[in-house]
């Protein structure tokens, strides 16, 4: 799996026994289970420890897959989950000779009914496992390890596959994304074109679509197969647009919801999510989930959810204030919200975000920094907000310097730019004569605030006036 990646956003996962019972619902693994104490009457396997001829065909009929266009092939592959997991095993064969053996319950099969939830989880991921492994016969649908040389290589395939499930993870966990905090369906063109089509490429070649469309091909096959594990829930591409083979990419804007959803709709479980941010952390890739941070100190929490989505930010901090008593969680906030470090406005604008969560516990700890210069005018935004009496009116000089701190941490928070501009325009228009003062604060980010005003303003005599002060703050810092 690629590892080079921008850290991911927390993931919001379902408590472990509620996984589980997903898990054990899941087709193949259900299926496996049912193998597996249907083996522990004495059936034979062949040679590489496969079921065949009679045997294949009864473990068919214990899985009600009789009749089923792909029963044999379903069953085939719940049978390599349940020797995969231990769930089943193969006694006294001699493969080297071609001797088959006993098949019979394995000894991971008592877990099912006497482990715990993460015992199940673990079976459940072996079993994902063994399901990706699968190498696609040429024709897309799912196959079996080392389908032979004249189908696809089964590396490349493996790491193709990681690369879409991982950015369909992004896309699923991202508030921004295509697919929602709440893991809506995702095209599959446009999963397929995410993973293919390069960076920067704006209308794709010929080339590129033709690959996207033989992706599409190969995928659906694959998902129809992980829909098994429960990982994902899949609407494969209409069997009508497979007719030749590969399907041609929809064009945006030309179909209505129902045209799109024939060419394969895909969206990760809770389940799946579980599952993924498992196989994205074995694989050395960051993947936080809300809660991870509630054991640290009060400076990691307000380091690390600077790079969180709005949501899962306030997430994460509910649950870190949840062990904590108020009065020592915002004191403990305050004061690793202080220093002049890049990274010190963006604390401090979750500190103050987190002490609205606080409530009025927060109150005397937030009166003991109103001289702070650094935290002075935080507090009093925050009592303000809270209808607070007796607020002493701030000095000038820390108006001024917590606009400059507001407008650098909103810039590192990299959010909404019309949301930021407004922001801009109404710090620099509150007060009068705001240049002719604000070069002269003593905040690190002085410059860089100024030239940014600069280029955000819609106003183009005062983007010219918060050039120039720019220039003088500089200046001011190179003497």
């Amino acid at each position: 799996m690629p590892s080079a990646r921008p850290p991911l956003p927390p993931v919001r996962l379902r408590p472990d026994a509620e996984l589980a019972r997903a898990a054990l619902a899941a087709p193949v693994l259900a299926r496996a289970v049912r193998l597996a104490r249907w083996a522990g009457q004495g059936r034979l396997a062949g040679a590489g420890g496969e079921l065949v001829g009679a045997e294949l065909a009864s473990a068919v009929e214990v899985l009600g897959l009789a009749g089923h266009e792909d029963g044999e092939a379903r069953t085939r592959r719940a049978w390599r989950v349940a020797l995969g997991t231990g769930l089943a095993e193969v006694r006294g064969g001699q493969p080297e000779a071609g001797a088959g053996g006993v098949v019979a319950a394995g000894e991971a099969l008592p877990l099912v009914t006497r482990g715990g939830p993460r015992d199940v989880l673990g079976l459940w991921s072996e079993a994902l496992e063994a399901v990706c492994a699968e190498t696609p016969a040429p024709d897309g649908r799912a196959g079996v390890p080392g389908a032979g040389a004249a189908g696809p290589d089964p590396r490349a395939e493996a790491a193709f596959l990681d690369e879409v499930l991982a950015a369909l993870y992004l896309l699923t966990v991202s508030e921004n994304g295509p697919g929602g905090s709440g893991g809506g369906p995702v095209p599959l063109p446009a999963l397929a074109a995410s993973v293919i089509v390069p960076d920067g490429m704006g209308e794709p070649t010929d080339d590129v679509l033709v690959q996207v469309s033989g992706a599409m091909t190969r995928l659906d096959g694959r998902f129809l197969a992980l829909a098994e594990t429960g990982l994902v829930e899949y609407r494969p591409v209409d069997r009508a647009l497979l007719a030749d083979e590969a399907p041609e990419e929809p064009e945006p804007g030309e179909l209505d919801e129902d045209d799109v959803a024939r060419y394969g709709m895909v969206r990760l479980t809770p389940l799946g999510l579980y599952g993924m941010r498992r196989r994205l952390s074995a694989s050395g890739v960051s993947a936080p989930a809300v809660g991870d941070l509630a054991g640290r100190d009060a400076g990691g929490l307000l380091a690390a959810v600077g790079g969180y989505p709005p949501q899962a930010a306030r997430a994460e901090t509910e649950r870190w204030l949840a062990g904590r008593e108020p009065l020592d969680a915002a004191r403990a906030l305050l004061a690793a919200a202080k220093g002049a470090d890049t990274g010190s406005p963006l604390r401090r604008l979750h500190c103050q975000q987190a002490l609205a969560l606080v409530g009025d516990g927060a109150e005397p700890a937030v009166r003991e920094v109103l001289d702070d210069p650094e935290l002075g005018g935080l507090a009093r935004v925050w009592l303000a907000e809270r209808g607070a009496a007796d607020v002493p009116p701030p000095p000038e000089p820390m108006v001024f310097w917590l606009a400059v701190d507001t407008i650098a941490a909103h810039l590192d928070a990299d959010g909404d730019l019309d949301a930021l501009r407004d922001l801009v325009e109404g710090l620099a228009g509150r007060h009068g004569g705001f240049f002719d003062q604000v070069w002269r604060v003593e905040h690190p980010s002085t410059p860089e605030v100024l030239e940014a005003v600069g280029r955000l303003h819609r106003d183009r005599r005062i983007a010219k006036d918060a050039r120039k002060a720019a220039f003088k703050a500089r200046s001011r810092v190179g003497a």
